[in-house]
């Protein structure tokens, strides 16, 4: 049978599942070192010991790592299981419906500590729930992405459904980060006395509304009508090694690392710059939060023209030089000649470009890469590039938490806030590195693209 263009509507429906990832993976990122270990004026109370290890790790960065080390081992392999199904409804699309549920119960269950106090087993339960949690979404996510090489079919069909995925991750992050603002509602109309309390019950709604948004694809898209894929027959590690075998992949993969631990440093500590280094209160940071994904809307349509006009990489490189730039700024809040709130307009103002440029176009260059791989090799595992890739990106998320946590130990409240600071010489160091390892990476443009002069 012939195979369908993706329509519009179902464009949508696909984005809305990276809507419904973003908002759980984004509350993990945001809220995690805010509700374990918060700033001493928070209204929150510490829920794990500030312990170091070997004189550096405190418990929070080691939960952080361990979790994601579960899904370090499970990345590969729902990738393998995807490439080779033979299910007869998609490769995908049925694999995807099963991580759902427990996506959501484990997203809400991060947040509800067994012992109201510092203890070490909250810190055990931590590290149950969130190796759960991030199982769950790695089920979902490994094949939704694949399907966007598998659903596209052109250079600019890519770019225009990775738009209207990273659409779908913008307004995710915005709700993640506005989690203070509900439960400032909450509160307001319910008998709560306790933050946490109201910030639990938040929690529960973005979870529940983030698996419903992750339905949409699996309701609205028949995947046989619009992908030509077959099962692959490579095992396991050979597959894997195939993709570290592309050189294009290997510059493309080190620079998205740097860039999502840099990411993950600037989410993690979003609220703690906004109340500690500003003094601004906390609900501000999901104001902040939303201004900045709003104005990365407006580029978007510019960012689509130039991926045509000139390619996906010089854009790339502009926005890692711009993101190192905003790191340089995050050392000196809150010392800057301006108002508080004028300094995080102007941060956010500039992250915006950034934000839109590294949400579009990393997507759409790894699935040219996955395709181009596939006509060559003659095996269609885009799962696996997209499982490496989601590796490395989780890592990179996980090692930005675990960063973030450790350097607070040199200073996260007013007063002493040294560790806040040093967050952005980590995030500057690599930003440069993402930029440089990316400028090794060889672009293949279509011919209507002309060259930078």
């Amino acid at each position: 049978m012939p195979i369908k263009p993706l329509p519009l509507r179902k464009e949508i429906a696909y984005a809305a599942g990276m809507m419904g990832w973003s908002i759980m993976t984004n509350l993990i990122i945001v809220m995690l070192p805010y509700f374990y270990l918060p700033p001493n004026n928070s209204g929150l109370y510490p829920l794990v010991p500030q312990l170091l290890v070997f004189g550096a790790f405190n418990i929070l960065s080691l939960i952080a790592a361990s979790g994601r080390l579960f899904d370090a081992l499970y990345d590969p392999f729902i990738a393998s299981v995807s490439d080779a199904s033979n299910h007869p409804k998609g490769r995908r699309i049925p694999i995807m419906k099963y991580a759902i549920v427990p996506a959501v119960i484990f997203c809400a269950l991060v947040f509800y500590p067994l012992v109201k106090g510092e203890s070490i087993t909250n810190a055990w339960w931590l590290t149950f729930v969130l190796a759960g949690f991030f199982i769950s979404v790695t089920t979902y996510i490994i094949p939704y992405n694949a399907l966007l090489a598998e659903l596209t079919h052109s250079a600019d069909q890519k770019v225009r459904l990775s738009t209207y995925q990273q659409v779908g991750f913008v307004l995710g992050m915005i709700l993640a980060a506005l989690c203070n603002n509900y439960a400032d509602l909450i509160q307001q109309f319910f008998p709560l006395t306790e933050r946490a309390e109201a910030l639990q019950y938040t929690i529960w709604g973005l979870s529940i509304f983030s698996g419903l948004v992750m339905i949409l694809p699996i309701i609205f898209i028949n995947e046989k009508e619009y992908t030509n894929a077959k099962p692959t027959h490579i095992a396991l590690l050979p597959a894997i090694r195939n993709t570290f075998r592309n050189s294009n992949f290997k510059y493309y993969l080190i620079s998205d690392f740097s860039y999502y631990i840099a990411l993950s440093i600037i989410s993690s500590g979003l609220l703690f710059f906004v109340t500690v280094l500003l003094g601004l209160p906390d609900s501000d940071g999901g104001k902040f939060m939303g201004i900045m994904v709003l104005l990365s809307l407006v580029f978007y349509p510019f960012i689509n023209y130039g991926a045509k006009r000139f390619g996906k990489k010089p854009l790339v490189l502009l926005a890692f030089g711009v993101l190192s730039l905003i790191f340089v700024t995050i050392f000196f809040l809150g010392k800057l000649p301006f108002s508080p709130t004028m300094q995080m307009i102007i941060l956010v103002c500039c992250a915006s470009f950034p934000l839109a440029a590294l949400g579009i176009l990393p997507n759409a260059i790894l699935a040219d890469i996955a395709q181009k791989d596939t006509e060559e090799t003659g095996e269609n595992h885009e799962g696996m590039f997209f499982a490496v890739k989601y590796l490395f990106v989780k890592l990179g998320q996980t090692l930005g938490i675990a960063i973030f946590a450790m350097l607070t130990v040199y200073g996260k409240d007013p007063g002493h806030d040294y560790g806040l600071r040093l967050n952005g010489v980590v995030g500057f160091v690599l930003c440069v590195l993402a930029l440089l390892f990316f400028s090794r990476f060889k672009e293949n443009k279509p011919a209507n693209q002309q060259p930078l002069n």
